[in-house]
């Protein structure tokens, strides 16, 4: 049984990276897409390019957690009703397992909790090899519009 309160489809993942000025968004900036929607779980896509890197040559930490945050907070806001209700990242964290220097970076997003105000979202991040590279959990705040 599925999780999402509306239809979900890659095409809409799509125009979301637009965002709402349509001039592009950090998922856009970053090469973030995603790239498959399961019953209770999406996943997205980062490359692992030198634009990302930190000095000493390995993807930042700190886009890890961009993906980490993109995946979980689209996939938050498609649980809820979306004329009623949006979704924004309340706290996250990441622990950095593994560096990573190219390929690419996926990450999927499973919810550990679905509730009125909140939901918490376990994101993990695995490179080409399919190593495990880091671990997020990120809490979202649903907020009525």
């Amino acid at each position: 049984m599925s999780i999402w309160y509306q239809p979900v489809s890659l095409e809409l993942c799509k125009e979301l990276e637009s965002g709402i000025t349509g001039q592009g968004t950090l998922m856009k900036t970053m090469g973030i897409e995603v790239t498959e929607i399961g019953d209770d779980y999406l996943v997205a896509t980062m490359p692992a390019i030198p634009q990302h890197h930190n000095p000493i040559g390995m993807v930042h930490g700190g886009a890890n957690v961009a993906l980490a945050e993109t995946v979980a907070s689209y996939a938050a806001n498609f649980v809820v009703d979306y004329t009623k209700f949006y979704c924004v990242g309340q706290e996250i964290n990441a622990n950095h397992l593994k560096a990573s220097r190219n390929g690419t970076l996926t990450a999927t997003a499973k919810p550990l909790h679905l509730g009125k105000r909140t939901s918490v979202w376990e994101v993990k991040i695995t490179n080409s090899r399919g190593e495990l590279c880091c671990v997020s959990r990120m809490t979202a705040a649903v907020v009525e519009r």
